[in-house]
């Protein structure tokens, strides 16, 4: 694993993303607009199912408008904080956080795609039960631990 971190960091792609100042700003932006656009609709489709907001929409019908932007946004973000990641992998792929903050991030995307998959049949009852709403607390609580523990991996690994 160490040679294929250490492949990643050093290659020609990885050296100009690190020499041009501009282009990983911009890997940068992308990444943390994306997040910004992922999370913000998976957070109002997980308050929905909790009736906390849009209450006068379907839930079926909020995740079909909002669903295209989710899946968009989570491509670029994946992609994007790849690349961010190839700049340093021999530092970040052993740092315990950043393993903490993809376990935590895989497992969101888990809870988001049974959310999605979900949502037409819950939409169909008199009323959404309380394991969808369950299902949508621990999907809000799992973004709000990626999020948490991207911001920590600055902080206590000095990474980033």
């Amino acid at each position: 694993m160490s040679s294929l971190m250490h492949f990643l960091q050093h290659n020609a792609f990885t050296d100009m993303l690190n020499n041009i100042g501009w282009l990983y700003a911009t890997f940068a932006v992308i990444h943390y607009f994306s997040m910004f656009i992922l999370i913000g609709t998976i957070v109002i489709l997980d308050l929905r199912i909790l009736g906390v907001a849009a209450k006068k929409q379907g839930v079926a019908q909020l995740a079909e408008t909002l669903s295209p932007w989710t899946w968009t946004a989570l491509a670029f973000a994946l992609l994007s904080g790849f690349t961010m990641f190839m700049t340093d992998a021999t530092d970040f792929f052993p740092d315990i956080v950043f393993r903490v903050k993809m376990t935590v991030l895989l497992l969101a995307i888990v809870f988001t795609i049974i959310v999605q998959r979900s949502v037409p049949k819950w939409d169909r009852l008199p009323a959404i039960s309380s394991g969808a709403k369950m299902v949508a607390l621990v999907s809000l609580i799992l973004w709000l631990g990626t999020i948490l523990a991207g911001v920590e991996i600055a902080a206590i690994s000095g990474l980033g």
